[in-house]
């Protein structure tokens, strides 16, 4: 168990209004923005799907002054293989966004690792609580 630092709480909340934020559309609109953006309405579906998960999930993070640190820390490795695997997928040839789309993969790809960073940032100010 770590204590969590308000910087770790604030980026891990960031993270999950951001990714709420994300799910809506891609669950509410997956059919229109696959066409705006020339990507697989499967793909914006399913990853809205998840994120709603994973918002849950990081939010509880953020909302608890104490937790665990391994759960933190899976977060951080996921946002970093999200980011990878982001950049990965324009380059496989699997999908054929248009520019648009393209843009919009490389950004959520940069504010994933930005979100990894500061979570990183966040953890190493957070400490380990001392028994009572």
């Amino acid at each position: 168990m770590i204590h969590s630092s308000q910087f770790l709480r604030r980026a891990l909340l960031a993270d999950a209004i951001f990714s709420g934020a994300s799910a809506l559309p891609l669950i509410l609109a997956a059919g229109p923005l696959a066409s705006l953006l020339n990507l697989p309405e499967a793909l914006l579906r399913e990853t809205g799907l998840f994120l709603v998960a994973y918002t849950v999930f990081v939010g509880w993070l953020a909302s608890r002054q104490s937790t665990v640190k391994k759960f933190v820390t899976l977060v951080i490795a996921g946002n970093a293989l999200w980011t990878a695997a982001s950049i990965a997928l324009l380059f496989s040839g699997l999908i054929s966004p248009n520019l648009l789309g393209a843009l919009v993969i490389v950004a959520q790809a940069i504010a994933t690792g930005i979100f990894a960073e500061l979570q990183f940032v966040g953890l190493r100010r957070s400490s380990t609580p001392v028994a009572a």
